[in-house]
């Protein structure tokens, strides 16, 4: 099949191989055992840490390695599709949750928290959904009273992804509720803080070892010092640092796909039927074509959007557009994979079983297929 497009230099393919032999001797052997465990060890984030593969963008002055390249992200999340290790929340730390803190954060702040969350001791999420409040951020219950030289924190949050490992939480709340979108705040909520629980470790139907809790806050005492960002700042924050979570998922979509696409290839030239490979016949050679093309549609798009994010360019539109394209083409694929591979499709002992179920929360956390469709179409005007 034809080259696929690369926008990656000689260093990154150098992180690629520190990544994949991380895969392969701390990670691979344990994933089955955390899988039937619902999470994954926690000594894995620290030896991650050490091996220099979490928050590769913080400063060096707090530990990072001061990289703002988005492409060694992309390598990572290649490299841990192909591993199979859907357990590991990295990304959301590294990409999704620290961000917040390197851009909002006070001196204090991050000489307080960044180095932990560098070294991979203190383990990171970020907390906005609710039971009744899901891509509504102004319909949030969560809500912080303001005492002079603390919050205090009442509500309850879910489908925390990181939820039961997590010692630090960025928690969406209220402390304006009459101001709407300007009364919402960002506050960190730190493990042992009086009053902070969590629920179950929450079943879900994929990415089975990767913890996934709710969360619930009964009159939490928040000190000032704890407040990220701007008071009343938190919805303005949280647009500011959507592009970059909807591209990393999108750059997991096209590592997904062809990942899957190589399955399938694999597959088809081994699986025999009427005494000839599966391959041979039209109907999956004009599937196996479509999906190659398609591939690489996808990959040349996410390209850009990666180059983009690295020259600050993407927007918002751009990072809808590649989240919803590219998880919902992620989904057709792994429907397609299963349907190749037939009755071994089925089975969860062949890896593209474990694709199609890890796969089918793409198109709804990080804003679902319908909520990207509407803010493009009001980007558009329209």
């Amino acid at each position: 099949m034809p080259t696929r497009p690369s926008i990656y230099e000689t260093e990154h393919e150098d992180f690629r191989s520190t990544v994949r032999s991380f895969l392969e001797k701390e990670v691979v052997p344990h994933h089955e055992a955390w899988e039937a465990a619902g999470q994954v060890d926690r000594d894995v984030w620290v030896k991650a840490g050490a091996a220099g593969l979490l928050c590769l963008d913080v400063p060096e002055e707090y530990g990072g390695a001061g990289v703002r390249d988005f492409r060694y992200t992309a390598v990572l999340a290649e490299e841990t599709i192909r591993a199979g290790a859907s357990g590991l929340g990295f990304g959301l730390h590294s990409d999704i949750v620290v961000p917040y803190i390197t851009s909002l954060g006070t001196d204090e702040q991050k000489q307080r928290w960044l180095p932990g969350l560098v070294s991979g001791e203190t383990i990171s999420a970020i907390a906005m959904t609710e039971p009744g409040a899901g891509s509504d951020l102004q319909g949030i219950a969560t809500h912080a009273v303001d005492k002079g030289d603390h919050f205090v924190l009442n509500g309850s949050k879910t489908f925390i992804s990181n939820g039961i490992l997590s010692d630090l939480v960025i928690v969406v709340a209220k402390t304006d509720p009459e101001a709407g979108h300007s009364g919402i705040s960002l506050l960190v909520v730190e493990r042992g803080m009086e009053g902070f629980t969590r629920g179950r470790n929450l079943e879900k139907m994929g990415l089975k070892a990767q913890d996934t809790a709710e969360l619930f806050f009964d009159d939490v005492v928040v000190p000032k010092e704890n407040l990220l960002g701007q008071l009343g700042g938190g919805f303005i924050h949280l647009m500011e640092n959507l592009p970059q979570e909807r591209i990393s998922i999108a750059v997991i979509a096209v590592a997904a796909m062809e990942h899957v696409l190589d399955l399938c290839l694999d597959y088809a030239k081994e699986r025999k039927a009427f005494g000839r490979s599966i391959g041979n016949f039209q109907h999956n050679r004009f599937l196996l074509a479509e999906m190659a093309t398609e591939a690489h549609v996808a990959r040349v798009f996410v390209n850009d959007c990666i180059e983009q994010l690295n020259a600050g360019t993407a927007d918002a539109s751009l990072a809808s557009m590649a989240k919803w394209w590219t998880t919902e083409l992620q989904k057709k694929f792994v429907d397609a994979g299963v349907q190749l591979h037939g009755g071994y499709g089925y089975m969860m002992e062949y890896p593209i079983a474990k694709a199609f179920l890890d796969s089918r929360i793409q198109t709804i956390y990080g804003g679902t297929t319908e909520i990207q469709k509407e803010i493009i179409g009001r980007m558009l005007g329209i």
